[in-house]
């Protein structure tokens, strides 16, 4: 069964102080506290990570916003799985539309997920199209970036699996030119299509399936409650605690 709604928050490269990171996590974080129904998971930049998981409630966790596909070894600059356990990390985003821009790979990709996923990190699988054609061929696309990631993924692991669904041309688009929540339940069942012919129906039905997009505060609602979407995985608004803490509070009303 699926747990409770999810909000990602992915705050990239922001902010620049550990201050100031600190500051915004304790505002989530007592925002989080007032939450029914939903989890919230921050995943700030790697060198507030360690300080921020030490924050963390069941409420509210911390996770990466990548991982390498092995524990240890000659890989300058890169984040170990087993480093993400050991700080307190519960949960890492992979295959964001920004890593995969700057040459991350399908393979790439399927080897992080299957390393995260050995070690019960729950991974936030991103997946969406650079852009929409009235042919449908963005469909085959997508369903090339599930099959790939998720290929080899035995079915003991999903319950640590999230889809975050952010198609790519939504990004940075105001709010009124980004997916409608109709549109979304579309694709939710697509997703959930494709999952299932990999791992069964029921496997399918478990998954979360969060939006991303210029996600904020004008569009929450019908994403969720029109959408069906089991949370959302949001960029700047993130950053921002009052614009967030209502992002949050309508993720957790919404029928």
């Amino acid at each position: 069964m699926k747990s409770d709604r999810i909000i990602v928050a992915n705050w990239k490269m922001n902010p620049e102080s550990p201050e100031t990171a600190r500051t915004i996590f304790l505002a989530i974080r007592r925002a989080s506290e007032k939450l029914k129904r939903t989890r919230t998971v921050v995943c700030p930049p790697a060198i507030f990570f360690g300080n921020l998981a030490k924050l963390s409630t069941s409420k509210v966790q911390v996770g990466v916003q990548d991982v390498f596909w092995q524990n240890n070894g000659p890989h300058t600059g890169e984040l170990g799985v087993s480093m993400v356990v050991a700080s307190g990390g519960t949960h890492a985003i992979i295959g964001h539309s920004e890593r995969r821009e700057l040459g991350e790979t399908s393979a790439m990709i399927n080897k992080k997920v299957l390393a995260a996923l050995r070690e019960k990190i729950t991974v936030i699988l991103c997946i969406g199209e650079k852009e929409r054609d009235n042919q449908g061929n963005y469909l085959g696309f997508v369903k090339d970036q599930i099959s790939s990631a998720l290929a080899g993924v035995q079915k003991r692991y999903v319950e640590n699996l999230v889809i975050a669904y952010e198609p790519v041309w939504a990004i940075g688009k105001s709010e009124q030119e980004v997916m409608k929540g109709a549109d979304m339940h579309e694709m939710l069942l697509y997703i959930r299509k494709i999952i299932s012919e990999m791992l069964g129906r029921d496997y399918a039905e478990s998954v979360p399936v969060l939006y991303g997009g210029s996600v904020s505060a004008l569009n929450a609602e019908d994403i969720i409650g029109n959408g069906h979407a089991d949370g959302l995985l949001v960029g700047r608004q993130s950053l921002d605690p009052v614009q967030f803490k209502e992002i949050m509070n309508i993720v957790d009303s919404a029928n």
